[in-house]
C-alpha cells in the first residue's frame, strides 16, 4: 500500500509532465504494478504507457467476439487464430492481451445458513498424523461432532476410522452429551454413504442401525457443497489450532482426557458465532432441552470378527495373535473386540479373554493356554515311546516349558535332541541343556552347538548321525553292553581245555 501522497505524486507526474509508467516506478520507487493500479483506479488507461496504438488493436473484435462463444478457449489456441490473420506479435505478450478481455466468470454467492435449536449437528473425520505404538504405526484419526446451534464441540481420538470407531463416536459424543440432535449431517464419507448417483443414496447399513436406535435422522450434504458442513469445518481447524497445535501426550488414553478437558473448557467458554452475548457453555445449557433424549442401552459398538485358527493355537485379529486352548486349533471362531480388551468365542463360549494390543506382531498369551499345551505336548510323547528324553535328560522338560512360551514347535524339538541324545549321550546333552538354560538360549540350535564346541575342545572328530531304517523293530532296539570276561573266554584255546 502507498501513501495519499504517492498517489497524487503520480497522478501529477502522469498528468502534467506526460511520464511513462516505467519512468515514475523508477524515480519514485515503486513497482510498475502499484502506478497501473493508482492510474486505472483514477480511470486513465493504466495498460499503457503511452497512446500509441498497440499490435494487438486490430485483433481486439475478434479475440472479444471468439471469447464470447468460446470462454475457457486457451490463449495459445487463439494465438495461432490470430497469427493466421496476420498478428505480428509474440505469445507471451498475447497471454496478457487475452486476459485484459477474457470473460470473468461470476462467483458463486451462498446463504447463510440457519438452524433452529437442537435441530442438526454435524460429524466428520479429520486426520492428525501418525502414532508408533511399539512397531506398529497406526493413523491417528479426530472424530469430531459440532451441535449446529450452540457450537458446543465433541473431540475423541482413535487410532482408524474403522465402522468400528465411526460408531464409538457417535455413542462416547451423545453419552457425553447428554442428548441427541435430531439431524446429523455428514459429508459423502464411506462411513456413511455407501452409494449415490443423483438423490438416490444407499447409507452404510451399521449408521442405519446406530440412527434406528438414537431415533436421529443421518443426512448427507449434497456433492460438491462443502459449505453445507461449514460448522464441522470450522471446528476441525479451531480443534488443530486451539487443542492439537504443540500438544505433548503420553498415549491416546492421555490425549483424550486432554480433548475432554479442552471441550469442557477453553472450547465451551469461546464467544458463540450465533449470539455474540453469550458463550458457548450458555448457548448449549438452553439448547439442551431441545435435544433427544437418550435410550436407555447404549449402541453396541464391538467389532465382531470371523477367524481360522490354524495348527497352532493363536487366533489372528488386528495384527497381534491372541492364544486359544490347544483344543480349539483348526476352528472357525469368533473374536469380540473393543477398545480394552479381546474376547475369542466358539459359538457362544467365551474361551478366551486377553488385553487388546495395539502394536504389531505380538504374541498375547494366556499362560493357562501354555501350560495346557505343554502337558498335552509331554502325554503326546508318552505315548509315541518318548519318555526316555524325559529320563535321560531331565533338564529338557524346563527347556520344552520355555520353548512352548516362545511358541516353538515341541515336536521337532523333540526329535532334534532325542537325535543328539544318539549322537552325544545322555550325560553330555543333559549338560548342553542346562548350559543353554542358564545362558537364557532356549534353543535346539543353541544345545547342538554347545554339544559341538565341547567335543571340539576334546580334539573329537563331529558327531555322524547314523541312519537306521524306518522299521521299528531296528530303530526302537536297545543294546545292551556285555561283559568284557565274555569276550575273553572268545579268545581263549580250544587246545588248553583239553589239557586240562
Amino acid at each position: 500500500m502507498i501513501s495519499r501522497q504517492m498517489e497524487a505524486e503520480i497522478l501529477r507526474l502522469f498528468h502534467a509532465e506526460r511520464w511513462k509508467i516505467g519512468t515514475l516506478a523508477a524515480q519514485l520507487g515503486v513497482h510498475h504494478t502499484t502506478v497501473r493500479r493508482v492510474l486505472a483506479a483514477a480511470g486513465l488507461p493504466a495498460g499503457r504507457s503511452s497512446l500509441r496504438p498497440a499490435m494487438a488493436d486490430p485483433y481486439v473484435a475478434f479475440i472479444v467476439e471468439t471469447l464470447e462463444k468460446y470462454p475457457t478457449l486457451r490463449a495459445s489456441r487463439l494465438y495461432e487464430m490470430v497469427r493466421q490473420r496476420g498478428y505480428p506479435g509474440r505469445p507471451d505478450h498475447f497471454r496478457a492481451v487475452v486476459a485484459r478481455y477474457r470473460p470473468r466468470p461470476h462467483a458463486e454467492a451462498y446463504l447463510r445458513l440457519r438452524t433452529l435449536a437442537g435441530e442438526q449437528a454435524q460429524v466428520d473425520w479429520a486426520h492428525f498424523g501418525k502414532l508408533t505404538i511399539g512397531r506398529a504405526v497406526r493413523p491417528l484419526m479426530g472424530f469430531v461432532m459440532v451441535l449446529s446451534w450452540s457450537r458446543q464441540i465433541f473431540l475423541r481420538f482413535y487410532l482408524s476410522a474403522s465402522m468400528a470407531n465411526f460408531c464409538r463416536g457417535h455413542v462416547d459424543a451423545f453419552i457425553w452429551l447428554g442428548a441427541v440432535a435430531r439431524n446429523v449431517l455428514y459429508d459423502n464419507l464411506k462411513s456413511a454413504v455407501l452409494e449415490r448417483i443423483g438423490d438416490a443414496i444407499r447409507f452404510h447399513p451399521t449408521l442405519l442401525e446406530l440412527a434406528a436406535h438414537y431415533r436421529f435422522c443421518p443426512r448427507p450434504v449434497a456433492v460438491a457443497r462443502g459449505n453445507e458442513k461449514g460448522r464441522v469445518e470450522r471446528a476441525i481447524r479451531y480443534a488443530r489450532d486451539s487443542f492439537f497445535a504443540a500438544r505433548a501426550f503420553a498415549d491416546i488414553d492421555d490425549l483424550n482426557a486432554q480433548a475432554l478437558t479442552w471441550c469442557q473448557g477453553v472450547a465451551a467458554d469461546r464467544r458463540c458465532p450465533e449470539d455474540a452475548t453469550r458463550s458457548v457453555r450458555e448457548a448449549f445449557a438452553s439448547e439442551k432441552p431441545h435435544l433427544l433424549a437418550l435410550p436407555e442401552l447404549a449402541f453396541p459398538t464391538d467389532e465382531t470378527v470371523q477367524v481360522q485358527v490354524g495348527k497352532t493355537p493363536y487366533a489372528r485379529f488386528d495384527l497381534n495373535d491372541y492364544s486359544v486352548p490347544h483344543t480349539h486349533v483348526r476352528r472357525m471362531l469368533t473374536v469380540v473386540a473393543d477398545l480394552k480388551s479381546v474376547r475369542v468365542l466358539d459359538a457362544t463360549d467365551v474361551i478366551a479373554t486377553h488385553a487388546r494390543s495395539w502394536d504389531r506382531g505380538c504374541q498375547v498369551e494366556d499362560e493357562a493356554h501354555v501350560r495346557e499345551l505343554v502337558g498335552y505336548k509331554r502325554k503326546a510323547r508318552e505315548h509315541r515311546g518318548m519318555d526316555r528324553l524325559h529320563h535321560a535328560a531331565p533338564s529338557s522338560q524346563q527347556l520344552f516349558a520355555q520353548i512352548a512360551a516362545r511358541g516353538g514347535n515341541l515336536g521337532s524339538v523333540t526329535c532334534g535332541l532325542i537325535r543328539l541324545l544318539d549322537a552325544y549321550g545322555a550325560e553330555a546333552v543333559e549338560q548342553a541343556i542346562q548350559e543353554a538354560l542358564i545362558q537364557d538360549v532356549p534353543h535346539l540350535a543353541a544345545v547342538r552347538q554347545i554339544l559341538d564346541r565341547s567335543r571340539h575342545a576334546r580334539g573329537q572328530p563331529p558327531a555322524l548321525a547314523v541312519t537306521l531304517p524306518d522299521d521299528p523293530r531296528v530303530r526302537d532296539v536297545v543294546i545292551s553292553s556285555h561283559r568284557l570276561a565274555d569276550y575273553e573266554q572268545l579268545r581263549q584255546d580250544p587246545d588248553d581245555d583239553q589239557q586240562d
